[in-house]
């Protein structure tokens, strides 16, 4: 899933905060399935690397569709936390065979935000 990333800041030293959400369909239950496992081993890496720079939060729909929320923060020239992931690049590893369809990803703009611990 290429990420365009777009500085809106005005100091190219300050970290850019990069939101980008991203929704595609399943081919079939079972690619939803495999595609959990591989987002799953994603969660994983992230809990061990432990980057104080990211939020990611991936949705799978009733319809076997998924939606990822990613937030995340760095200079422009710096690594994308979620992007650099081995785990990641497993998970885009026969993505194209397991959706169904175009992957829809947009920027977008935070309006606001009420959180608690989940899970």
């Amino acid at each position: 899933m290429p990420a365009e990333h777009v500085d809106n800041t005005t100091s190219p030293a300050t970290p850019v905060q990069f939101r980008l959400v991203t929704r595609y369909a399943s081919r079939s239950p079972e690619a939803a399935d495999e595609n959990e496992r591989r987002v799953k081993e994603v969660f994983e890496e992230l809990a061990q690397s432990r980057p104080d720079n990211v939020s990611y939060l991936v949705l799978r729909l009733a319809d076997d569709s998924f939606v990822h929320l990613s937030f995340h923060g760095h200079a422009p020239d710096e690594t994308n936390p979620i992007g650099s992931a081995a785990a990641f690049a497993k998970f885009l590893d026969g993505h194209g065979e397991r959706r169904r369809g175009d992957i829809d990803q947009q920027r977008a703009t935070l309006v606001g935000a009420y959180v608690t611990r989940i899970g």
